[in-house]
């Protein structure tokens, strides 16, 4: 595989020309300070060296030629001219456009794919595998750690050697022998060894453990950039497009602090991008238009990113002239998508959502920038493709709104982690007002819900355990007291009963799989190092379940009803099915091979077992046969749940005693349930 000469230096180069592209549209905004216009000439400069090392020359003649127009701008006082920050955006799009040349040299892969994937698939791929990696190693070291196990059995057995060999005098008066003397300093030094091999793999384990879960976090944050990193190019379009039509613009934009995969982050730029060009070719007025209609001369289009529960919502305004409704109803008429007779009918909403519809415009003139209706079309498809939705709103006179809202694949969030019914969660700071112990006697009870005084205001009280419907919680004695953590969303504040407050920390979330129904409260999860779920929980559901009160359990399980055990070395499945069943009022614990499945069987007793077939050592069908032959675990059912379709492995999975048999490729969450529900209720 021949190596890449110019890896680093696309990279390097990319960061140098953004820095440039937001230092010349700054500078074109305001007056220049003597460190901004310096530190465009250190990037100009460093662009040139590394261009030249790379044996560049056309780039490095480019940036030369910007180095020089900045130079006699560096005693200015005033903007950059429209012309002169024309002229250097100009030379950066050059840069760029000589830099996508330099294609990779990597072979084409096997596949005879035409070209090289993207730098950036690449990395994400590059991502994604060290992830597997991280979690099949966490999940072998489980394995390992329970092994560890055996040196206690070990010590035990050299122990008891230790008492038989133990010096005692003969009949005959005679003292022990010598071979026993040197049986017992053996036997002796094996328990020293044995005892200094644990204490050392303990150790090592432990550090291995905490280096493999800083490893995934640092594999999941690679794949998190901030939504500022998309700021510039749209500052840019909106600035060219203003100057296409001669129109006056400020682009402002806010919450950039916002994390999101980066795959998405990509595909919504090419959303955005078409956003704010409509901003500003249908939205904003020209100069003398918005003077006459008594506005400042410069139109304003701003984009706010938030994260609203499990949805990251991009939000662009402008301050135009609105949507002109009866435009776009005439419009509809002229494509057929209403008949004239009910169009006139139909209120102002009802028009604008036409929009929605492909290739609608209002422009009577075919423009570089508008009148061929697809700038939405983009947008919806994009926004459909991510599962997530788009919504316009207008006041005529005063500007349209557009939202963009898509679901959180994956990203990093503040949080407070607690603990409920044996349950982790982290609740995500920024909702957190304050945390307290709250007495049982504080606690006022009613028909409906209960309720504390907090800050002189009356605010509804709820477990955590209660939200999530663990079983068996109802009862359980705190000491006459909760740890409690006042969450706020939107207007409204509640407290939030929990058994312990085990700190802040910085996670990554992911959604959970779309197959799962989860509860109203959970927002997604995050990993351990040995890949169990932790729910990141949604201060909005959490405020809504205290607000329901009693009502929000009244359907919770009985107490008492024995956990489900699931049995499976993938990661993806055991979460999938643990949440599935969790959301249906069970009780789950995990395993992750068959032998720490009969460990954890012998320990505790469990209402059923759900066991993957194909696992490293011991498989599913002799875990099932193994439990049929045990007194104790043959009348607890077991439930298949493989990718082997055959009629021999089903016959099998009937001999060893499995109650049911579910194909993984024919998977159905509600035929699960209820199969479960018919076997154990």
């Amino acid at each position: 595989m021949a190596k890449d000469p110019y890896k680093y230096f696309r990279v390097e180069a990319r960061e140098l020309l953004d820095g440039l592209a937001q230092g010349i549209l700054q500078l074109e905004k305001e007056a220049p300070a003597r460190q901004v216009v310096a530190r465009l000439l250190r990037l100009a400069h460093t662009l040139k060296g590394a261009a030249r090392v790379v044996k560049q020359p056309g780039i490095a003649e480019l940036a030369h030629t910007v180095e020089g127009i900045l130079t006699t701008h560096r005693e200015a006082s005033g903007p950059l001219s429209m012309e002169q920050g024309s002229e250097l955006l100009r030379l950066l799009d050059e840069m760029n456009f000589h830099l996508s040349t330099l294609e990779s040299e990597t072979d084409v892969a096997a596949e005879g794919l035409a070209r090289p994937p993207a730098e950036g698939q690449v990395e994400t791929l590059r991502v994604e595998v060290l992830l597997r990696t991280g979690t099949e190693m966490g999940v072998q070291l489980v394995a390992v750690r329970k092994g560890l196990g055996g040196a206690d059995h070990l010590r035990n057995l050299t122990s008891l050697l230790l008492d038989l060999l133990a010096a005692r005098p003969a009949e005959n008066g005679a003292g022990a022998s010598p071979d026993r003397v040197r049986a017992r300093s053996i036997a002796e030094e094996l328990r020293s060894g044995i005892e200094n091999f644990h204490k050392s793999l303990g150790v090592d384990l432990a550090r291995v453990d905490g280096a493999l879960a800083e490893m995934r976090d640092v594999a999941h944050r690679l794949r998190l950039i901030p939504a500022h990193t998309v700021f510039p190019s749209l500052e840019r379009s909106v600035r060219d497009a203003a100057q296409t039509l001669g129109k006056r613009v400020v682009f402002e934009a806010s919450g950039g602090e916002v994390h999101l995969d980066v795959n998405v982050l990509e595909s919504l730029r090419d959303a955005l991008l078409h956003v704010v060009r409509n901003a500003v070719a249908h939205g904003l007025e020209t100069e003398a238009e918005r003077v006459a209609a008594g506005k400042s001369p410069a139109g304003q289009v701003r984009l706010e990113v938030e994260r609203r529960g499990s949805l990251v919502v991009f939000v662009c305004r402008d301050d135009g002239r609105g949507i002109d409704v009866e435009a776009v109803r005439k419009a509809a008429v002229a494509r057929g998508l209403v008949p004239a007779s009910e169009a006139k009918s139909l209120p102002a909403e009802k028009i604008i959502a036409l929009l929605h519809e492909g290739g609608l415009t209002t422009s009577n003139d075919v423009t570089e920038l508008s009148g061929r209706g697809i700038g939405l079309d983009v947008v919806r498809a994009i926004t459909s493709r991510l599962k997530g939705e788009i919504s316009i709103r207008s006041d005529l006179g005063r500007g349209s709104t557009v939202e963009v809202r898509v679901p959180i694949h994956i990203a990093s969030v503040s949080g407070l982690v607690v603990e409920a019914a044996g349950v982790l969660a982290a609740i995500p700071l920024d909702a957190v007002r304050r945390t307290l112990r709250v007495r049982d006697s504080e606690v006022v009870r009613s028909a409906d819900r209960d309720s504390i005084l907090h800050e002189g205001n009356v605010i509804p009280f709820l477990p955590l355990d209660r939200m999530l419907r663990r079983s068996g919680s109802a009862g359980r004695n705190h000491g006459g007291a909760w740890s409690a953590v006042v969450v706020q969303a939107g207007d409204l504040c509640v407290a939030v009963g929990v058994d312990r407050l085990l700190g802040t920390s910085n996670i990554v979330m992911r959604a959970l799989p779309s197959a799962v129904e989860a509860s109203p409260v959970v927002l997604g999860a995050s990993l351990d190092a040995e890949g169990t779920p932790q729910l990141v929980l949604d201060p909005a559901g959490l405020v809504a379940a205290a607000e329901r009160g009693r009502g929000a359990v009244a359907d919770a399980p009985a107490p008492g009803r024995a956990p489900v055990l699931v049995i499976d070395d993938s990661l993806t499945t055991r979460m999938l099915e643990q949440s599935i069943l969790e959301s249906a009022g069970y009780e789950v614990e995990l395993a992750v091979s068959a032998e720490d499945a009969l460990t954890k069987a012998r320990d505790r007793r469990y209402s059923l077992f759900i066991v993957d077939v194909e696992m490293p050592g011991m498989d599913g069908f002799e875990f099932v046969a193994q439990t049929r032959s045990d007194l104790g675990l043959r009348d607890i059912p077991a439930i298949l749940v493989t990718s082997r379709n055959a009629v021999e492995d089903r016959r099998r999975g009937e001999q060893v005693g499995a109650q049911a048999y579910i194909v993984k490729s024919e998977f159905d969450q509600g035929h699960l349930l209820q199969t479960i529900r018919t076997l154990v209720g």
